[in-house]
């Protein structure tokens, strides 16, 4: 059976997530690993009041990603792909072996300072279900002005779908949205515009830094953001790690590429669950776990006997 693994992005986290991870020895072992490549303690990094910065957040995200999909191969649970949705694309490049642990912790570092730089507030995100792809793509341009930019940031699934903006402008479409007939409409906890134009001089800075970078040739495919495809270059791998902040993801299409070339089985990293419920939503015959809320030893034993 196909298995995928895939890695969440900003948002999901909560406060003591880390220490939520299961007790096992290598995920204790890659928190050790980080602390020291970090040269502080990156237990710390989920409390409450270090989440409030978008640095800790994707920072803790990448971790908690690699500490369980190791855990997850020395259990015996290996992927056939991998994919991470925002920030978590970074996991997804460390699960495949494209990028080495340590040099993806420098570049989520950096990645993080410069968004929480460039925009340190004013700016996010909003959540809408029950739209589609076109009407939400109206509603944009409907609203969008200069001074209030509105951007189409995530394509999750069929009918869920982000927004990146100004305060102002996620505030006039959290309630347009919903006189045109969403079922929910609401601000995220991410306090940077991610995924959008406005994230240009970032994208920019950021395939600065990989120009320095050497990658791998990954073990297994890594599904990008950008273009929703496969991709088995290193450099194609790092254009989509550097641009994917100033571009559009394309999560459904990343999802349906991965279903389409076989795979029924998707295992999500911590934190939280919202990527296997996207999965429970768009095709009815796949499996999805989330580590956050399935032992190991379950995962383990179910792909194991499916």
């Amino acid at each position: 059976m196909n298995i995928a693994f895939l890695f969440p992005g900003q948002g999901a986290q909560t406060p003591g997530f880390l220490a939520r991870l299961p007790a096992h020895g290598t995920v204790t072992a890659t928190l050790d690993e980080a602390s020291d490549v970090l040269a502080l303690d990156a237990r710390g990094l989920d409390t409450e009041v270090a989440l409030a910065s978008t640095v800790a957040v994707q920072l803790s995200a990448l971790i908690a990603g690699v500490a369980v999909s190791r855990a997850l191969n020395e259990e015996g649970v290996e992927a056939q792909a991998v994919a991470g949705l925002s920030s978590g694309a970074y996991t997804a490049a460390v699960a495949c072996g494209a990028l080495a642990f340590s040099t993806a912790l420098s570049l989520m570092k950096l990645r993080a300072e410069l968004m929480q730089s460039a925009y340190p507030h004013g700016f996010g995100m909003a959540a809408l279900v029950g739209l589609d792809e076109a009407r939400v793509v109206r509603l944009v341009n409907e609203l969008h002005r200069e001074d209030r930019p509105l951007y189409v940031a995530n394509l999750n699934a069929e009918r869920q779908i982000v927004l990146a903006g100004s305060d102002q402008a996620l505030e006039v479409a959290i309630e347009a949205a919903k006189r045109a007939g969403a079922r929910k409409a609401q601000r995220m906890a991410v306090s940077v515009p991610s995924h959008c134009a406005l994230m240009n001089g970032v994208a920019a800075k950021m395939s600065e830094a990989f120009a320095g970078v050497t990658l791998m040739q990954p073990r297994i495919p890594y599904v990008g953001n950008v273009r929703a495809r496969v991709l088995r270059d290193p450099q194609d791998i790092a254009r989509d790690l550097a641009g994917n902040v100033a571009h559009t993801v394309r999560w459904h299409d990343s999802m349906t590429i991965l279903y389409e070339r076989g795979t029924r089985y998707f295992v999500e990293s911590p934190p939280g669950s919202v990527l296997t419920g996207l999965i429970h939503e768009s095709f009815d015959d796949a499996q999805a776990r989330s580590v956050a809320d399935t032992p190991m030893a379950t995962i383990a034993y179910l792909t194991g006997r499916t």
